[in-house]
């Protein structure tokens, strides 16, 4: 005699399973700002209301916060690539933000890159979606990484994660 077993599981993701990514987003951009000044309070509350509403519209590709010296991402900088959760539920604690690094000319910046279906949008569509958000985006040279990039943490929830990947001087 024989059996057999089958396991589905759909997900539905939610605004809930986005702010649950995004806070720790934002946790790790506060840990940024009370190592190196920046960014401000104001700021990481915009980078997460902006990480929200993308990830939960699919339209995040990945992004990038961090400090940018002479056109080059710099430690400590902080790469979130959105993707789907295909094996197991990997959520891991925001954190391990090295201090110490020498941010002495740099300044902080942003750079964001949408995902395959913000491009299907009409533009009507994609400026509707805009003025919903804090911040406008505006065409830019993606800057190159003085150094090279570590993966160290996925958050994850509602079947989609964040990867995070943490720019590592040389």
């Amino acid at each position: 005699m024989s059996y057999s077993l089958t396991v589905s599981e759909s997900s539905t993701f939610t605004v809930t399973h986005a702010r649950h990514m995004a806070a720790k987003v934002a946790t790790d951009l506060k840990r940024v700002q009370r190592f190196y000044g920046s960014p401000s309070d104001s700021q990481i509350a915009d980078y997460e209301s902006e990480a929200i509403a993308l990830m939960k519209a699919g339209y995040l590709n990945y992004v990038w916060y961090g400090f940018k010296r002479n056109g080059l991402w710099i430690e400590p900088t902080l790469k979130y690539t959105a993707q789907d959760l295909y094996s197991g539920s990997v959520d891991d604690d925001p954190g391990k933000i090295r201090p110490g690094a020498d941010v002495s000319g740099a300044s902080f910046y942003s750079y964001l890159t949408y995902s395959a279906k913000w491009f299907e949008l009409s533009t009507a569509e994609r400026d509707a979606f805009e003025r919903g958000l804090p911040y406008v985006r505006t065409g830019a040279a993606e800057p190159a990484v003085n150094g090279y990039l570590s993966t160290d943490k996925t958050y994850s929830s509602g079947g989609r994660a964040l990867e995070r990947a943490t720019v590592r001087s040389f």
